[in-house]
């Protein structure tokens, strides 16, 4: 049995994983409970797994698939930058979202969570597309 923690890079990418198949409870046994998950303005910044569900869960509800395009990821220490086109499939069709996105990775767990992206261009196209 190893003991080793995995890199940063690998918590990530196995987090990202479960949160494309909206696997929340895969997803949040990788996330700290002090975990601080920010996004941009209206988005309120959440701490936790209680508080991730209580943003996404309800954001990606009306979605029918979801696929992250993964377009370049990078590992300084604890921190992992990974930039990704976000696409949604909804009832009327998908909607894309470019994502720049930053982990912080403690211990094997993911301790910081911040997603930089143009709020305007996911709120067009849930409207036109739901």
């Amino acid at each position: 049995m190893s003991t080793e923690t995995p890199q940063p890079i690998d918590v990530v990418t196995l987090f990202m994983a479960a949160m494309e198949k909206l696997d929340y409870d895969t997803a949040m046994t990788l996330v700290s409970d002090q975990c601080e998950y920010v996004n941009v303005p209206p988005i309120p910044t959440v701490y936790g797994p209680d508080g991730i569900r209580s943003v996404l869960e309800p954001f990606f509800a009306p979605t029918l698939s979801n696929e992250w395009v993964v377009k370049t990821t990078a590992e300084a220490g604890p921190v992992v930058f990974m930039e990704r086109l976000d696409r949604h499939q909804l009832a009327k069709g998908w909607v894309e979202l470019p994502v720049a996105g930053v982990f912080e990775v403690h211990g094997g767990l993911i301790t910081a969570w911040r997603d930089y992206f143009d709020f305007a261009t996911i709120e067009r196209g849930f409207t036109e597309n739901s």
